[in-house]
């Protein structure tokens, strides 16, 4: 795994992003030279447009992350890659597009960008094509080998065994007579050389998933192991790096103050976040009210009440604030006075209340919020205050997702979509833990990259 601003990235997806940037790039290169020799003028040199050619490698990489080609389905599905990488090329117009109006000589001439795209996606699919018939999703998976078949062994046989999966457990070590979750495991006592019998197998790293670790830690054998290159992980970080989660069930209070990370709160990445924020927010704000005037009109006209609606939510350091947006429900949505868990397909949407929300329509007065400071762009969602009181009883480290600023979207939103139990927002928990403690303005983009795909594709948005 290739950590890259506190985030892990597989190794091959990093390799396959450089060679598709590079092949956008001759792309670029070859529709100039090909424009060239049928107008006739000499392309000239390399220097003078490159410019155009990186801009054009940018945009269509960008929206290539945006619309999940390097997510796991992208990675094993032919079908499932075309039909993204053309999603992709076409956001990829539009920005070119936009860019090319308001500078001209930042983009390829609009002959030079078609012969580009039509390029492009003969390269990118002739790479998706060789990657899906020869190395398959094989290319992303790693081999561990598991210390440990009690439980905590058996959670990653089923990381493992889940559809997509990085990972190839090579084998699993007993390291104690007690521990048999796990069938098939080898003894300790079985193994006359640890080190020797993780290179056998093949297996680029060692996971420690012991139920008991004092008094049974393995130090020698483990420094052994370390010096040939393998490296070595305990489960807590090694789920949360696998799954961009910080797991509850292993994870102690002990983990999280020893370990790197939860730096949001420095001064210069509150300073860089905030100046992004103000200027996003004015944008969307100038740029959607038509939008804001548009479904605003036709919520007036779909049923009785207010066009907006106020809320209260926990915000930063758990103070109380008030989220507008445009009313979505009937006005006796919640009538007996209790908070209600949004549910998929609730009857108390009206009926363009599902068009706004599928288009997160109903959102956008919420950069009012990220405007006056209460909220960020990117964040845990907040909730509301009776469902934080009801949450902080029954799950620890909730108070501790209140240490960052809200936002509209966040890491939880691109990876678990739905809320409506307490389990919900226990894997949201998880999601909004890792996001405050591996912060970084990288994570923040592609999070902003990833909200264009759940836009464009929604799945089950509430």
């Amino acid at each position: 795994m290739f950590r890259l601003f506190k985030h892990y990235v597989p190794h091959a997806v990093v390799w396959l992003a450089l060679i598709e940037f590079i092949a956008l790039l001759a792309s670029a290169e070859g529709a100039w030279h090909l424009y060239a020799h049928q107008a006739g003028f000499d392309a000239g040199a390399l220097n003078d447009r490159g410019l155009p050619l990186a801009t054009f490698a940018i945009a269509n990489s960008l929206a290539m992350m945006a619309t999940g080609m390097y997510g796991v389905e992208a990675l094993r599905s032919m079908k499932f890659a075309t039909a993204r990488l053309l999603a992709a090329v076409s956001l990829g117009v539009i920005f070119l597009s936009v860019l090319g109006f308001l500078l001209p000589t930042a983009t390829l001439w609009r002959a030079n960008s078609l012969f580009a795209m039509a390029l492009a996606i003969a390269a990118l699919f002739a790479i998706r094509l060789a990657l899906t018939q020869t190395a398959g999703a094989d290319a992303f998976r790693r081999r561990i080998l598991v210390l440990g078949a009690g439980p905590r062994a058996a959670r990653l046989a089923a990381l493992a065994a889940e559809p997509g999966s990085g990972l190839v457990v090579a084998g699993f070590v007993a390291m104690s007579g007690v521990e048999r979750a796990v069938p098939g495991a080898v003894a300790r006592e079985a193994i006359p050389n640890l080190s020797d019998h993780v290179v056998s197998l093949g297996a680029g790293e060692v996971v420690l998933a012991m139920e008991e670790r004092r008094g049974s830690l393995p130090l020698a054998d483990l420094l052994r192991v370390k010096t040939t290159g393998v490296h070595v992980n305990d489960i807590a970080s090694f789920i949360e790096r696998e799954t961009g989660r910080v797991d509850l069930a292993t994870t102690n209070p002990s983990g999280l103050i020893f370990s790197d990370g939860f730096s949001a709160g420095q001064r210069i990445s509150r300073a860089s976040k905030r100046v992004f924020d103000i200027v996003a927010s004015l944008a969307v704000l100038v740029i959607g009210l038509p939008l804001i005037v548009i479904a605003g009109i036709a919520v007036k006209l779909d049923s009785r009440g207010p066009v907006f609606y106020r809320q209260p939510r926990v915000g930063l350091f758990g103070q109380s604030y008030d989220i507008v947006k445009i009313r979505s429900m009937r006005t006796d949505a919640e009538a007996a006075g209790k908070a209600v868990w949004a549910s998929e397909n609730d009857p108390r949407v009206t009926r363009v209340g599902q068009i706004i929300r599928k288009l997160r329509i109903d959102e956008l007065p919420q950069t009012w919020c990220v405007l006056k400071g209460e909220m960020s762009f990117v964040g845990p969602r907040p909730e509301r205050p009776s469902f934080v009181a009801e949450l902080e009883q029954q799950m620890p480290y909730y108070a501790e997702r209140h240490m960052v600023k809200p936002g509209l979207t966040g890491w939880a939103q691109i990876n678990y979509p739905y809320g409506a139990s307490v389990e919900d927002a226990r894997v949201k928990l998880e999601y909004d833990l890792y996001y405050a403690k591996n912060y970084s303005p990288f994570l923040d983009l592609l999070i902003l990259l990833q909200t264009v795909r759940v836009v464009l594709w929604p799945e089950g948005a509430r």
